[in-house]
Parts: C-alpha cells; sequence; structure tokens
C-alpha cells in the first residue's frame, strides 16, 4: 500500500507505536488520520502534533461500537472512508494464569477489538475491493511470553485472525499484516515488570520510530509479518524445527531471567 492519498485509522495513539506510526503515516502523505485513544487528551496531543490531516477520538476499543464511531470519524473529517485500520491498541495484564478480570480485558482489548474492526470495515472494503488491516500483535504472538497467559494467548489470537482475514478475503482485495515486535520503548514496555527483564535478554530495545519504519516498508510490500526485530523470524523458524528444543530453550531462558520456573 502506498499511504499517498489514503485515510488510516490508528487505535492506541496517544503513544508508544500508535503515535510513531500517525506520525509516519502522515509524513508518508496520508491524507488523514483518525488518531483513536482511551487517553484522549493523549490522542489530542498527537494529533495536533500532525496538524489539519489528523483528528483526535477518544475510544475504548472494548466497546464493540467503537469501529463504527471511528470509521464515522474518518468520514466526517476527511470525506473519504478509511482505507487502512491499525489496530494497535493493546494491554499487557495479568501474572501467570492470572484471573477471570485479566482475562476478560486482554480478550476485548487485545482480540475482539479486532474482530470488531473488520466486521465494521470488511463490508465497504469487499465493495470497493481494496482495504488494508494492521495488527499490532508482538512476537508473543508467534512465540511465545513468559510470565502472563493472558497476554501470551491473545497475542497469539490476534496473529491468527490476521492470517484468517488474510486467506479468507485476500484474494478479494483485502491485505493483513501482523506487527510482531519485541522490545520497544513504549509506556506498555516499561510497565511490562518482570517480562521486560525477559525481553531485555532476548534482543535489542527499539523505538518506535524504528518499528514506524518497518511497518511504512512492509505495507508497501504488503508482507503478512512485520518484524521490527529480524531475529524473530529465526526464532519462529526454529521453533516450527523442533518444538520440544524449542519448548525447553524457552524454560532455561525462563530460569535464567526470573531465577525459578514459574
Amino acid at each position: 500500500m502506498n499511504l499517498e492519498g489514503r485515510v488510516a485509522v490508528v487505535t492506541g495513539a496517544a503513544s508508544g507505536i500508535g503515535r510513531a506510526l500517525a506520525r509516519r503515516f502522515a509524513r508518508e502523505g496520508a491524507r488523514g488520520i483518525v488518531v483513536a485513544d482511551l487517553d484522549g487528551d493523549g490522542a489530542e496531543g498527537t494529533a495536533q502534533a500532525i496538524g489539519d490531516r489528523a483528528v483526535a477520538v477518544r475510544c475504548d476499543v472494548a466497546d464493540p461500537e467503537h469501529a463504527h464511531a471511528l470509521v464515522q470519524a474518518a468520514q466526517d473529517a476527511f470525506g473519504a472512508p478509511v482505507d487502512l485500520f491499525c489496530a494497535n491498541a493493546g494491554v499487557a495484564v495479568g501474572e501467570e494464569l492470572g484471573d477471570p478480570a485479566d482475562w476478560a480485558l486482554a480478550m476485548d482489548v487485545n482480540v475482539n477489538a479486532h474482530v470488531t474492526a473488520a466486521r465494521a470495515l470488511l463490508p465497504g472494503w469487499l465493495e470497493r475491493g481494496d482495504g488494508y488491516f494492521l495488527a499490532t500483535a508482538s512476537a508473543a504472538g508467534l512465540l511465545t511470553q513468559i510470565g502472563s497467559a493472558p497476554y501470551a494467548v491473545t497475542k497469539h489470537a490476534a496473529v491468527a485472525f490476521a492470517e484468517w482475514l488474510s486467506v479468507t478475503y485476500g484474494e478479494r482485495g483485502v491485505r493483513a499484516s501482523a506487527l510482531c515486535p519485541m522490545g520497544v520503548q513504549t509506556p506498555l514496555f516499561e510497565d511490562a515488570g518482570g517480562a521486560s527483564e525477559v525481553v531485555r535478554a532476548a534482543g535489542a530495545i527499539l523505538q518506535p520510530d524504528d518499528v514506524a519504519q518497518t511497518v511504512v516498508e512492509a505495507l508497501a510490500e504488503e508482507r503478512f509479518l512485520v518484524l521490527p526485530h529480524p531475529e524473530v523470524l529465526d526464532y519462529f523458524r526454529f521453533k516450527g524445527s523442533d518444538y520440544d528444543r524449542w519448548l525447553g530453550g524457552m524454560r532455561r531462558l525462563q530460569r535464567q531471567v526470573l531465577g525459578h520456573p514459574t
């Protein structure tokens, strides 16, 4: 996808990767960007930094109606439908198995929000034969995450849903990609506690602008896997080639970083 003249929605855009994506899309010539976040003030700050081509919308992606509101905001502000939807908002909650509230929140934000966005967007995309869905998952969605089961499982689901979109609608003009970074210097990473130590041990901690650069390149090539950390592909291949050996290596990593098995 060439972003010139396109209309994009970015959720979770008050800070971190979402903010970097919104600003980079503007530099790439996007016609308009809907900057969405539960943090309305933060979203407004991102939109103001971009200028007239951005509009801020406070929204909770756990609300099943959020996507309809964002699609309408794009139409009202820019007189055009959404070309690119970045389901970037995410939560990292729960320790080990977590509790029911952790699972409910992780499912609503990390998975169900993607489904409801697709439900709102697909009719128009299929009619026009054009549309792009970018799911921010995580390397945890391809590998796993030591620590939080709700996070690891829902990020796997986010990748799986993006795969399903690509398989089901790719021949009808709908493209999908899964953004799967490891460590990125964002508020979510800073609040990750022990899990951040595991990520630091696995690879470099990138800046959000580095991720945005990789995303723009991947969109232009319409690559499904967007990997700001290229080594994730090596880990993924190793996992698939010898699952038991890979699991043993992850258990050793857990002992090294956390000092004990969970």
